[in-house]
Parts: C-alpha cells; structure tokens; sequence
C-alpha cells in the first residue's frame, strides 16, 4: 500500500528435540537453536520494525544458576542489535571452548533448548523498551515462570482487568500484553497450587512434588480457563521456567499461525515461507494451527495440538492475504495474482477499452504480484481479441499486423527514492518535501494521448495519493490516471492488531459522509449516532453494526466517483479514476479467508460491534483515540 500502516507482529517459537550435543555433531555448531531463531525472525522482519525481542530457557540446571534468558531492543535495526550483542558474548571464546556444551550452557546466556523471539509492531502507545516483547512473570519456583509474547489485540481489555482487580491483583499498568501475561499467570499459580496439594497429601518430598508438578501441569485447562473471555484476534506463544511451551491461536483464526515438527525441532511461526527457508521443508509439512487451538510442547518433547475455546466461524484476516504477510507463500503468491485479475473488467471500462493508448504499472513493490495477475488477465482478454480481429481480416496481411501488434504496454513508472526527510517544520512546506518521495520515468507516456493505469494493493487513507503520488504522476501529462485497488474499499476500523482504529482516517468513509450531506440526508448520520449511543450499555452480544446504515444509500460506483473526486489534487492536469476490488471479487480470490470486516463491517468477534459503533461515536465527538480498551 503506498501509504503505510503499521500491523500484525510476528513470533517464532523453536523447540530443540534433541540434546544439544546432537546439534553439535550433526551441524557443527553449538549455536544451531540461536542461528536458526535469527532466520526464523529474519524472514519475518516485515511483521515488525518497531522493536523485537528473544526468550531462552535452559533445561535442567541446577539452583542458583540462570535458566531464563532474555534480551529486548527499540533499535532502529532491533535483531542486528539484539543478536550482536549476545553473539559478543562468544568472540573471546577459543574454538574448543567454543565446543563445550557445558561451560556454554552454565555460563553464557541464550545457550538453552527453548527459544522465543518477537518481532513488534506498535499499533497503540509508545515504542518504549518496555513495550516489547516478551513479557517475564518470574518466581522461584521454575513451573511458575512464564514468558509470553504475541501478535494479538484483544477488544475488551478493561473488562479483563477489572476481573484481575477483583481478584486482589495490582498489575503494573492496563495493557493487553501484562493484562494476558497476569491472566494466564493466575491460572498457572492455581494449577501450581492444585498439584501441589495433591502431591502432599501423597507425602512426597518438596524437591520431589516440584519435579512431578513440571511433568503434571496441564497447560490445556491452564489456557481454557486464562482465555474464556478473551474477545480479539491472537496468536500468542508462552514458556514456562522448567520447558513447557505452547502458542495458541483465537477461535476465529483471525491472527496467523503454523507449526513444523520432526525428530529434531518443533517450530511455530507467524507465516509459513520463514519455515520453509530456515528448514528446507515443503510447504506441504508445514500446518496451520487450527482456530481456538494449542499446540503445546511438553519438556519432555512430547507435542499435542489442543482445544481450548469453542471455535466461531473462521474468519482469517484477508488483510494478511493482500498485504501484510510474504508473498513468497505459494498460496498467498497466488492468491494476490486472482486479486489482479479480477478487477480486469473495471480497468477496461475505466479506459474505454483503450488498450493500445494505455500504459500499465504499479505502486508501490508490494503491489506487484497483483498487477502481473491483472497483466496476465489483461494478455488473455486480448487473446481473444486478436484472434477475432485475425478472422475479421479476411487475410489482409496489413489488418492482421495490426491485430498482432496489440500487446499490454507495460513499464516501471514510479520509483521510492530513499526516505527523505525534511527539516521544514511548516505544513506547507513539510507538503511539498513529502511530494517527492516518489519519482516518474519520464518519456514513456505520450501528453495527452495514453492512458495511465497503476495497481495499488490497498488505499486507505488516500493522503500520500492526492499529496504526492497522484501529483508525481501527472507531470507525465497522461490522458487519464486510474488507480486500481486490488483490495476493496476500506470502511471499518480495525481492532484486532492492525492500525486502522479511527474510522474518520477512511477515505471511503470521509466519501460516504460527503455524500450524505450533498444530498439533504445528514439526518442519517444523526441517527446512525443515536443508535450507536443506545447501544452502549447492551451486552456484548446483542449489538449490532449501525454504521452500515452510513453507507447504504449508495452503490460502491457512487463511492469511488467520489473518492475519485476527493482525491483528485487541484489544477490536475488530467480526470483522475479510482478503482476499487468488489467484495465477491475478493471472495472469489481469497476464498478460505474470509476476515473481511474492514471492508463489509461483518466482524468476527462481539468486541468488534462495539468497537465499530464506538468508532462512529468518537468521530461525531471529535475524540482521536482508539475505540477500544
């Protein structure tokens, strides 16, 4: 999308099977857990700039020795930081030292068998240290430790605290990170407790009821009773002090997880292709963890995969699809090409058909995938064309060239200079500094005769549209530009780990609005807001989404024309289109995920209908805030 936003987090858990001399032996390296949690996290450094953060858990070591490892960085470059440094530890080690696996794992930190890192985009607050994960819950028994870390946002966080509260605990601060980590926490000290009164009253010795509570703890009634009123989107991955682990996925699957084991690993991770690579695995080993699931390890290496909630209709975020995850995942890869194709029929018309005075491109790289499934579509269709074109020729030699000559013009118009930065304090003039972020290939598109055609993969605000991109590109003085989105308009607020929380920012919404108060119906929008507010102290799962009602007068194509106006920058040299994916199209191109709330207000999830509404009631009332805590 050419105007960023910040998503989704990534985690990568890593299970090592074998004892850690197997490692040494079989891949020469005594750090094999370490250099494949830095790839693991590597090829999912799209999942989160903003900080990352590394767990370890060493087994079996003796009182008074650390077994829990942990490292985070807000670095501009966090994993170069965070894995810099611990491999500094090493550099004055010899080489034999380097091989002894004993005095490695006494004496030098993240040299244990259970790893967990977290790559961290912040979609609410500060992105302090103290923001990043993983979060620590330490005690001195080891079956009381826990490290958490996910990619979630859970809708109901002040109800979940205020049931910790009335539980007599006092957490640090109301976040939906401390508030899962203090949730589950409370669940695993009772478990703790349960055992260990059974295994008292058995007379066991207390050294011996430890060791039999580490065995014994069941992690699957632990996460049922931590979760049973849980409302958002997770995949949130724990360690425990003596080497349990477990990730478990939201009821709706909204958030992604996938999980690989053999003989020597068990690994979970935020997308499929880090497996892929950092194992040399088909894709077809590698499982997704199924909605309101677990899959836990126990210390003993033995794995189950778990039900912990009952599932609700699977509604896997489709955001991931279009944007947010590596296209390099075969399904994804082909997914986002059906997303270009599918939008072929509005560019044509859009164009008039024109195909020989049109240019195609896209804008910006990630947009790429689906502007070859639109080129492809687009070769097919003229096919087609040029065969009836050949049959009407009748044999003309100079008619049958001509139908021949007929193929997509297609060329790399818009390019990201490096980050610029600006100085200029002035909005002005800060404006025009922004402007050229991009820049054009000049001499390619004809004044005045070619049409422009350039695929985005989603437009949401549509700033960086109208204040540059849209700016740059008329400067080749095209008969037409049309921006196609191969995502379909965005309307509703997001509030399960992406930041898109203020429905105000929506250019399809600001489009709707507009419409609305062109055409003498503002009493909607009043009511639409009475509605909300009457719904404010309903249960959860009686509201409903009235902002639907904003939108309903209008067909999508009144939209875009809208949008299109909207967005059209002043003295434009040129009528500007915008062009948005249908929602059956995004169906059609997309169809085992369908987490389509953004665009059609169905959300997953009774903390999203309120959330929505709440969203509506801030922008009436002009409050910035997210919708939701």
């Amino acid at each position: 999308m050419s105007e960023p936003i910040k998503h989704e987090c990534g985690i990568a858990l890593l299970r090592l099977k074998k004892p850690l001399s197997y490692y040494l032996n079989q891949y020469n390296t005594s750090f094999y857990g370490l250099h494949k949690l830095y790839l693991l996290m590597e090829k999912q450094h799209n999942r989160g700039q903003d900080g990352a953060g590394i767990a370890n858990i060493k087994f079996d070591m003796p009182p008074g020795h650390r077994y829990i490892s942990r490292t985070r960085s807000n670095h501009t470059s966090p994993l170069q930081e965070i894995f810099g440094k611990i491999n500094q530890q090493f550099d004055p080690l010899t080489s034999e030292q380097l091989k002894d696996l004993d005095a490695l794992k006494k004496n030098h930190s993240f040299t244990g068998e259970l790893f967990l890192g977290h790559l961290r985009y912040g979609t609410f607050g500060k992105n302090t240290i103290e923001s990043c994960h993983p979060f620590l819950r330490q005690n001195n028994w080891k079956t009381r430790n826990l490290v958490i870390a996910g990619n979630f946002n859970l809708t109901n966080v002040s109800e979940l605290f205020a049931n910790l509260t009335n539980l007599g605990q006092h957490p640090k601060e109301m976040s939906d990170t401390v508030t899962v980590l203090e949730n589950i926490g409370h669940f695993l000290d009772q478990e703790n407790e349960r055992l260990f009164q059974h295994y008292k009253q058995e007379n066991f010795t207390h050294p011996e009821i430890s060791e039999h509570i580490a065995r014994n703890l069941n992690i699957q009634t632990i996460l049922q009773r931590s979760a049973a009123k849980w409302d958002g989107g997770y995949a949130m991955a724990g360690l425990l002090g003596h080497g349990d682990a477990f990730v478990l996925r939201d009821p709706a699957g909204i958030r992604p997880a996938f999980y690989y084991e053999d003989e020597e690993v068990a690994v979970v991770t935020s997308e499929r292709p880090p497996i892929q690579t950092a194992f040399n695995v088909s894709y077809k080993d590698i499982h997704e963890i199924p909605p309101g699931h677990a899959f836990i390890i126990k210390k003993s290496g033995k794995s189950s995969l778990v039900p912990f909630k009952s599932t609700l209709p699977k509604k896997s975020c489709s955001f991931e699809r279009i944007y947010f995850s590596r296209g390099t995942d075969r399904d994804i890869y082909l997914e986002r090409k059906n997303l270009g194709q599918n939008v072929l029929p509005q560019v044509l018309a859009s164009i008039d058909h024109d195909v020989e005075n049109t240019v195609f491109s896209f804008i910006p790289n990630t947009a790429e995938t689906s502007f070859l499934g639109l080129i492809e579509a687009l070769r097919l269709h003229l096919d087609t064309f040029r065969m009836e074109e050949i049959i009407k020729a009748q044999g003309d030699p100079a008619k049958i060239a001509q139908a021949l000559a007929l193929h997509p013009r297609v060329e790399k118009i818009a390019v990201k200079d490096t980050k610029l930065r600006t100085f200029i304090s002035e909005d002005s003039g800060r404006d025009e500094i922004v402007a050229h972020i991009y820049d054009v290939t000049y001499g390619v598109v004809r004044n005045g005769i070619d049409n422009l055609v350039v695929v985005d993969d989603s437009i949401v605000r549509g700033t960086t549209l109208k204040k540059s991109i849209l700016r740059i590109l008329g400067r080749l003085q095209p008969k037409k530009i049309s921006i196609v989105s191969s995502a379909p308009q965005i309307r509703y607020p997001d509030c399960y780990g992406i930041d898109m929380a203020r429905i105000g920012d929506f250019i399809a919404f600001q489009a709707a609005i507009a419409l609305l108060k062109e055409r003498g119906q503002q009493q909607i929008i009043d009511d639409v807001y009475q509605a909300c507010l009457a719904q404010q102290t309903k249960p959860k799962d009686q509201i409903e989404n009235h902002v639907k009602k904003i939108y309903a007068p209008f067909s999508d194509e009144e939209i875009n024309q809208k949008i299109s106006s909207m967005l059209t920058p002043e003295q434009s040299p040129c009528p500007i289109d915008i062009i948005y994916q249908s929602v059956e199209g995004l169906h059609k191109a997309i169809p085992e995920h369908k987490g389509d709330w953004y665009f059609t207000g169905d959300y997953p999830t009774p903390g999203g209908m309120r959330v929505v509404n709440q969203a509506f009631i801030n922008y009436i009332e002009g409050h910035t805030g997210r919708a939701y805590a």
